[in-house]
């Protein structure tokens, strides 16, 4: 089936089953690899991009529900400002360790501060519930999100 996504603002054509999850369209079919694969289910937080400005796992998303919704990617979200902020952060910080769940993490916390300028821990912890990290740097991401909001 053919199917049509704009990702990071560039509309691309697509030759896939409209149950592929987006995921798969993004490493596989559009080299997009920054975005990763993590438990396959949603639990983990390493496949998040964002569909309209919104944090989804594209996991489980599949690729014909994305419709005319707006993909953005790791590779694309520093050209938010939100995005930009938390990229910095994370550099200043050192949030990474092994990096692996990063680029999930670093989108999670883009979506927070694009609606949410001054989170509390509260709601950093809300928005960042959904991305683990099996290397713990929990205290340094939320450092690096209230770095980036200018807290």
């Amino acid at each position: 089936m053919r199917v049509s996504l704009k990702v990071n603002g560039q509309l691309r054509d697509v030759d896939v089953p409209p149950d592929m999850p987006l995921l798969w369209v993004l490493r596989d079919v559009l080299g997009l690899t920054g975005t990763k694969f993590g438990c396959g289910i949603a639990q983990c937080g390493a496949c998040t991009v964002h569909v309209d400005g919104r944090p989804v796992r594209s996991c489980v998303l599949p690729v014909a529900s994305v419709g005319a919704g707006q993909v953005t990617t790791i590779e694309a979200i520093g050209q938010t400002a939100a995005g930009a902020r938390a990229q910095a952060a994370w550099l200043e910080l050192e949030v990474v360790q092994c990096g692996y769940c990063q680029s999930g993490q670093i989108m999670s916390a883009a979506a927070l501060l694009a609606s949410n300028r001054a989170p509390t821990d509260a709601d950093i912890d809300v928005a960042m519930s959904g991305n683990i990290c099996r290397c713990g740097t929990y205290p340094r991401i939320r450092n690096a999100i209230k770095r980036a909001a200018g807290a």
